[in-house]
């Protein structure tokens, strides 16, 4: 029992491969589409991959400055840094002290002499100040509305805090890209993916109609839907794996075209280097999808093409 239907399987499958070389030319209209779904799948994959990381690389070196009146109490100080770190957004607090803030002042402006002169003329007007790290900036309300209280801005000299040098700027440009670029891949996704079934769709039902007498003979012969069935979806399910691999050969092409003969680290917000590194890493993972996505719009397409053709064909 088992031997015959592996038997009939790979009768099936062996048919399948048939129509798929017969059908060659209606075979490459259908891959062709597939393969643009499938490749703006990846690349939107990726390259949302990349600028996550990118964001990330940025966020972290960023922080909140809370900048504390000299009157400010020890108590009243540690109270602040203990309910800041309670806070769900917030990776870490620092504390600087006036003189430890100064002395990072001054580091940072190790160049300019006239800036430090006047610094210590003045007898250390920098103050006090706590640094907060968050995990998200698009979600600072939170940290917000704990500094802006009137108990907590008492205890600043600003009434809020500011973000260290101009990285919050570019982390809004790139999340906004990020967002676009997500948007698009959907709508990209979901329209050539509609595309690519619908000529999938006809391409079964065109092979259908040429080989109705084929399966005319078929059905008087006792042949099972299953099995006039299976070669139509094998076919289909070797358009999406084909077509996955090309898709995978592609953008692995661009990516080395782009680090290599065009020498370009970056390509506008997207970091060439790490997306390729990202491919590369998460290769297998991404073949598995791509030919898991590929075979799922060739079968339920073909399946559906079948279900609907093969008994008003076969009467």
């Amino acid at each position: 029992m088992i031997k015959r239907r592996f038997r009939t399987l790979l009768r099936i499958i062996h048919a399948g491969m048939v129509n798929f070389l017969r059908n060659a030319t209606l075979a490459i209209a259908a891959m062709a589409v597939m393969v643009v779904t499938l490749t703006i799948v990846l690349f939107s994959l990726v390259a949302n991959a990349t600028f996550t990381n990118t964001i990330a690389q940025i966020t972290d070196k960023i922080d909140i400055s809370v900048f504390l009146n000299d009157d400010v109490t020890a108590v009243q100080k540690d109270k602040l840094l203990s309910d800041l770190k309670h806070l769900s957004n917030v990776k870490s607090v620092s504390y600087l002290s006036k003189e430890q803030a100064l002395a990072a002042y001054a580091a940072q402006n190790s160049a300019n002499a006239s800036i430090l002169t006047a610094a210590t003329v003045a007898g250390n007007p920098i103050p006090a100040t706590i640094r907060i790290k968050p995990y998200d900036l698009n979600k600072l309300s939170q940290i917000k509305d704990y500094l802006s209280t009137d108990t907590n801005k008492k205890l600043q000299t600003t009434g809020s805090p500011s973000y260290s040098g101009d990285r919050k700027k570019a982390i809004d440009n790139i999340t906004h890209a990020t967002n676009i670029l997500r948007e698009v891949g959907i709508i990209a996704v979901g329209v050539f993916a509609v595309i690519s079934a619908l000529i999938i769709f006809n391409t079964i039902q065109m092979a259908i109609f040429n080989r109705r007498d084929e399966i005319q003979i078929e059905r008087l012969l006792g042949a099972s839907t299953a099995f006039i069935r299976g070669p139509f979806v094998v076919e289909s399910i070797i358009y999406g794996v084909l077509s996955a691999v090309i898709s995978l050969l592609l953008i692995n092409s661009i990516f080395v075209a782009a680090s290599s003969a065009l020498q370009a680290s970056s390509l506008g917000l997207l970091d060439i280097n790490y997306a390729h590194q990202y491919f590369n890493a998460h290769f297998l993972i991404l073949l598995l999808l791509q030919v898991g996505v590929g075979i799922l719009i060739g079968a339920a397409s073909s399946i559906i093409a079948t279900q609907r053709y093969l008994k008003f064909k076969t009467k």
